[in-house]
């Protein structure tokens, strides 16, 4: 989901709190050391071998604390993101609000979707998969959404019976502190939920540590790719959740202006710094200049704002000036190579980290925003004249985490979202919950979470057969 990730470079940043809306540095903490390091592996592990014995109801039951805890403090914790990586106010303490939702989900229906399940034994007795706990996992988490990854990943887990070590982006320290003392203070044991301020080195010690039974990252492609080899090399599971470039296709609208309108305010969602943002809207030609007006109506003359503030007209950082310097230069290349800059793409002086939201056209395969994912506010659109250019598109693409289709005709929409080759496909709006799994396929990643397939990914389905 990110652009950045803790592993994605071989230069250990430390871990700090730098407010992109003025570049100050607010706070810095140490790196753990090897020590600590190890220490909370062994803490981890022993906690494995008593929290996998407490019944699953009683886990359950400090797992429904938890979700109480995130809303009780989420004002508390919707200041700390929006200092650290600039999400508009608002939008972080709604974020600290569906942990809730998502705690309170694995609370409620976790210890049914982990039940035994009977099978079929065709030459006789009686046949049984268990869903068991694993053991210690390592989570390596993103700044984009600090909460909400975390309880994706940490909810389902929890519940069956593992135990957690984990790792948070180096720009989310105070984010990642607060998290663990909410678990401290919703009575989840010593030991079963440990954040470590780990480096890049440490993280390979730690998924080649036989302790720990597997790895779950959200992070970029290149940082996935790391993991992934990593895990691959050690015998471990992982579950990689990674980059995405979705298609947002319009294939006709009654109100043009509320279409585009709605497809701006869903691309500018944590100023654009969401995996499954809809980077791609693919717009019918008998609409598209409509279409484009409204949105570069929407764009332009925005400034930048606190986004502690969020005044109407302004808009927020991005998470760092690294990454809005990184977005400029691949806008520079698509205009330099002949596309269009209806609104925005203005790089504000530094050391902030303000990039004016923009409209995109014309962008073409020979252009890095054709292949990159785009990770901030900027609205691509492409044109299209039939159902199967737009299919033909939406699919030309390294990326597949989701997309969605939009049209008066539902059954028009359905056939095309019926063949885009994502891991989550919509018509006529996108369904993000607690209770719908999330994940993607081809260079977005594997693996799922939340709803029960996230439950499914870090247990043992142990065959438990009884003969005659």
């Amino acid at each position: 989901m990110t652009t950045t990730s803790p592993a994605a470079s071989s230069t250990q940043p430390g871990y700090r709190v730098q407010n992109p809306s003025t570049g100050e540095v607010v706070a810095e903490f140490p790196t753990a050391t090897d020590t600590e390091i190890q220490d909370a592996i062994a803490k981890s592990q022993a906690a494995y071998t008593s929290w996998r014995e407490v019944p699953i109801a009683d886990r359950a039951k400090v797992v429904a604390r938890l979700a109480e805890l995130f809303t009780e403090r989420a004002d508390e914790l919707a200041a700390i993101i929006t200092e650290e990586m600039g999400k508009p106010l608002s939008e972080s303490k709604g974020e600290a609000e569906f942990c809730t939702d998502i705690f309170s989900y694995f609370a409620t229906e976790g210890p049914a979707l982990a039940a035994e399940q009977e099978i079929k034994a065709i030459g006789g007795g009686r046949a049984m998969i268990q869903r068991l706990p694993v053991g210690p996992l390592l989570g390596i988490m993103p700044w984009n959404y600090p909460y909400y990854q975390v309880a994706r990943f940490a909810a389902p887990n929890l519940v069956l019976g593992n135990t957690i070590v984990l790792k948070h982006a180096e720009t989310c320290p105070r984010s990642a502190l607060a998290i663990q003392q909410i678990m401290d203070d919703a009575g989840v044991p010593e030991g079963v939920y440990i954040n470590v301020f780990a480096s890049h080195e440490q993280i390979a010690d730690i998924i080649a540590d036989p302790r720990i039974q597997g790895v779950s990252l959200t992070g970029s492609e290149r940082a996935g790719a790391i993991i992934g080899e990593l895990a691959g090399k050690n015998l471990k599971k992982a579950v990689l959740e990674l980059g995405g470039s979705d298609p947002y296709v319009v294939l006709d609208t009654d109100d043009v202006k509320a279409t585009a309108a709605a497809a701006w305010a869903t691309r500018i969602e944590n100023t654009g710094q969401a995996c499954n943002s809809n980077k791609r809207m693919i717009v019918m030609e008998d609409i598209y200049d409509d279409f484009v007006a409204e949105l570069t109506n929407l764009a332009k003359d925005l400034k930048p704002g606190n986004p502690a503030e969020e005044l109407e007209g302004t808009y927020a950082p991005l998470s760092s000036r690294a990454a809005a310097e990184g977005l400029h230069e691949q806008l520079k290349d698509a205009v330099n190579k002949g596309a269009t800059l209806h609104a925005g793409g203005t790089l504000h002086d530094g050391p902030a980290a303000y990039l004016a939201p923009a409209v995109l056209t014309g962008v073409t395969p020979e252009m890095r925003a054709y292949r990159e994912e785009l990770f901030g506010p900027v609205a691509v659109v492409y044109k299209v004249s039939s159902d199967e250019e737009a299919l033909k598109l939406a699919n030309d693409t390294d990326y597949g985490l989701g997309g969605a289709v939009y049209s008066t005709d539902e059954e028009r929409a359905r056939k095309i979202a019926q063949r885009l080759e994502v891991g989550m496909a919509n018509v006529n709006g996108v369904g993000e919950a607690a209770d719908l799994p999330f994940g993607g396929v081809k260079r977005s990643g594997f693996g799922r979470e939340l709803g029960p397939l996230g439950m499914d990914e870090f247990v043992n389905k142990r065959l438990f057969y009884i003969g005659d």
